[in-house]
Protein backbone atom coordinates (compact mmCIF):
# COMPACT_ATOMS: atom_id res chain seq x y z
CA UNK A 1 0.00 0.00 0.00
CA UNK A 2 1.21 3.47 -0.93
CA UNK A 3 -0.08 6.84 0.18
CA UNK A 4 0.30 9.71 -2.25
CA UNK A 5 -1.26 13.05 -3.12
CA UNK A 6 -4.70 12.68 -4.65
CA UNK A 7 -4.77 12.72 -8.45
CA UNK A 8 -7.51 13.63 -10.87
CA UNK A 9 -7.98 10.00 -11.90
CA UNK A 10 -8.82 9.10 -8.26
CA UNK A 11 -12.05 11.15 -8.21
CA UNK A 12 -14.50 8.52 -9.42
CA UNK A 13 -13.07 5.83 -7.15
CA UNK A 14 -13.34 8.11 -4.13
CA UNK A 15 -16.92 9.01 -4.98
CA UNK A 16 -17.71 5.29 -5.27
CA UNK A 17 -16.04 4.57 -1.92
CA UNK A 18 -18.04 7.34 -0.22
CA UNK A 19 -21.27 5.92 -1.62
CA UNK A 20 -20.33 2.31 -0.82
CA UNK A 21 -19.73 3.07 2.85
CA UNK A 22 -23.43 3.98 3.17
CA UNK A 23 -22.37 6.52 5.79
CA UNK A 24 -22.78 9.70 3.77
CA UNK A 25 -25.82 11.38 2.28
CA UNK A 26 -25.88 12.48 -1.36
CA UNK A 27 -25.37 16.05 -0.14
CA UNK A 28 -22.32 15.06 1.92
CA UNK A 29 -20.82 13.20 -1.03
CA UNK A 30 -21.40 16.29 -3.16
CA UNK A 31 -19.47 18.37 -0.61
CA UNK A 32 -16.59 15.86 -0.60
CA UNK A 33 -16.45 15.99 -4.41
CA UNK A 34 -16.49 19.78 -4.27
CA UNK A 35 -13.45 19.77 -1.96
CA UNK A 36 -11.68 17.36 -4.32
CA UNK A 37 -12.38 19.76 -7.21
CA UNK A 38 -11.03 22.73 -5.24
CA UNK A 39 -7.87 20.77 -4.42
CA UNK A 40 -7.34 19.64 -8.02
CA UNK A 41 -8.31 22.87 -9.77
CA UNK A 42 -6.40 25.34 -7.61
CA UNK A 43 -2.88 24.14 -6.82
CA UNK A 44 -2.22 27.41 -4.94
CA UNK A 45 -5.04 26.91 -2.41
CA UNK A 46 -3.89 26.12 1.11
CA UNK A 47 -7.20 25.07 2.70
CA UNK A 48 -7.17 21.36 1.88
CA UNK A 49 -4.66 18.56 1.46
CA UNK A 50 -5.91 15.27 0.06
CA UNK A 51 -4.11 11.95 0.02
CA UNK A 52 -5.03 8.62 -1.49
CA UNK A 53 -4.09 5.13 -0.42
CA UNK A 54 -3.50 2.85 -3.40
CA UNK A 55 -2.52 -0.76 -3.91
CA UNK A 56 0.17 -2.13 -6.24
CA UNK A 57 -2.29 -1.91 -9.17
CA UNK A 58 -3.06 1.79 -8.47
CA UNK A 59 -6.50 0.87 -7.18
CA UNK A 60 -7.80 3.46 -4.70
CA UNK A 61 -8.31 1.92 -1.26
CA UNK A 62 -9.23 5.07 0.65
CA UNK A 63 -8.57 8.75 1.04
CA UNK A 64 -8.20 11.50 3.58
CA UNK A 65 -8.81 15.25 3.44
CA UNK A 66 -7.29 17.56 6.04
CA UNK A 67 -6.68 21.27 6.34
CA UNK A 68 -5.63 24.01 8.72
CA UNK A 69 -8.38 25.41 10.91
CA UNK A 70 -8.80 29.10 10.04
CA UNK A 71 -7.60 31.63 12.63
CA UNK A 72 -5.61 29.05 14.63
CA UNK A 73 -1.95 28.18 14.96
CA UNK A 74 -1.21 24.48 14.57
CA UNK A 75 -4.80 23.23 14.62
CA UNK A 76 -6.08 21.14 11.71
CA UNK A 77 -9.44 19.69 10.74
CA UNK A 78 -9.81 16.12 9.57
CA UNK A 79 -12.54 16.76 7.01
CA UNK A 80 -12.86 13.32 5.44
CA UNK A 81 -11.43 9.86 5.86
CA UNK A 82 -13.04 7.00 3.99
CA UNK A 83 -11.97 3.47 3.10
CA UNK A 84 -13.37 0.89 0.72
CA UNK A 85 -15.87 -0.99 2.94
CA UNK A 86 -14.45 -4.46 2.26
CA UNK A 87 -11.11 -3.17 3.55
CA UNK A 88 -12.41 -1.88 6.88
CA UNK A 89 -10.29 -3.17 9.79
CA UNK A 90 -7.43 -3.99 7.39
CA UNK A 91 -5.22 -1.03 8.36
CA UNK A 92 -5.98 1.34 5.47
CA UNK A 93 -7.67 3.98 7.64
CA UNK A 94 -4.94 3.64 10.26
CA UNK A 95 -2.25 4.11 7.62
CA UNK A 96 -3.98 7.20 6.18
CA UNK A 97 -4.43 8.74 9.63
CA UNK A 98 -0.83 7.97 10.68
CA UNK A 99 0.43 9.50 7.44
CA UNK A 100 -1.56 12.69 8.03
CA UNK A 101 -0.51 12.94 11.68
CA UNK A 102 3.17 12.62 10.76
CA UNK A 103 2.83 15.17 7.97
CA UNK A 104 1.09 17.64 10.27
CA UNK A 105 3.77 17.21 12.95
CA UNK A 106 6.42 17.98 10.33
CA UNK A 107 4.53 21.18 9.47
CA UNK A 108 4.05 22.37 13.05
CA UNK A 109 0.66 20.76 13.63
CA UNK A 110 -0.35 20.58 17.28
CA UNK A 111 -3.99 19.47 17.32
CA UNK A 112 -6.12 17.43 14.91
CA UNK A 113 -9.90 17.81 15.20
CA UNK A 114 -12.42 15.27 13.90
CA UNK A 115 -16.16 15.90 13.97
CA UNK A 116 -18.76 13.18 13.67
CA UNK A 117 -22.33 12.30 14.48
CA UNK A 118 -23.75 10.67 17.59
CA UNK A 119 -26.04 8.46 15.50
CA UNK A 120 -25.71 4.70 15.99
CA UNK A 121 -24.41 4.15 12.46
CA UNK A 122 -21.33 6.24 13.40
CA UNK A 123 -20.51 4.03 16.39
CA UNK A 124 -17.59 2.40 14.55
CA UNK A 125 -16.31 5.80 13.42
CA UNK A 126 -16.25 7.06 16.99
CA UNK A 127 -14.57 3.85 18.15
CA UNK A 128 -11.93 4.24 15.42
CA UNK A 129 -11.05 7.74 16.62
CA UNK A 130 -10.89 6.60 20.23
CA UNK A 131 -8.62 3.65 19.34
CA UNK A 132 -6.33 6.07 17.53
CA UNK A 133 -5.88 8.28 20.58
CA UNK A 134 -8.54 10.91 19.99
CA UNK A 135 -10.55 12.10 22.97
CA UNK A 136 -14.02 13.56 22.97
CA UNK A 137 -13.59 17.30 23.53
CA UNK A 138 -17.18 18.42 23.09
CA UNK A 139 -20.68 17.28 22.28
CA UNK A 140 -23.36 19.62 21.01
CA UNK A 141 -26.85 18.13 21.43
CA UNK A 142 -29.28 18.23 18.52
CA UNK A 143 -26.64 19.85 16.28
CA UNK A 144 -27.45 18.08 13.03
CA UNK A 145 -31.09 17.36 13.77
CA UNK A 146 -33.21 16.18 16.70
CA UNK A 147 -31.48 13.19 18.26
CA UNK A 148 -28.26 13.71 16.31
CA UNK A 149 -25.50 15.39 18.29
CA UNK A 150 -22.21 16.73 16.97
CA UNK A 151 -19.33 14.87 18.64
CA UNK A 152 -15.99 16.66 18.44
CA UNK A 153 -12.82 14.63 18.92
CA UNK A 154 -9.30 15.93 19.20
CA UNK A 155 -5.84 14.47 19.23
CA UNK A 156 -2.84 16.47 20.40
CA UNK A 157 0.07 15.72 18.10
CA UNK A 158 2.76 17.07 20.41
CA UNK A 159 3.35 16.76 24.11
CA UNK A 160 4.47 20.37 24.59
Amino acid sequence: MTIRCLRREDQESIKNILAATEMFSAEEIEIAVELIQIYLDDPKQKDYELFTSIDENNRVLGYVCVGPTPATIGTYDLYWIAVEPMLHSKGVGTALLSFVEQRLKEHGGKLLIAETSSMQKYKNTRAFYERKGFVQLARIPEYYKPGDDLVIYGKYLTTT
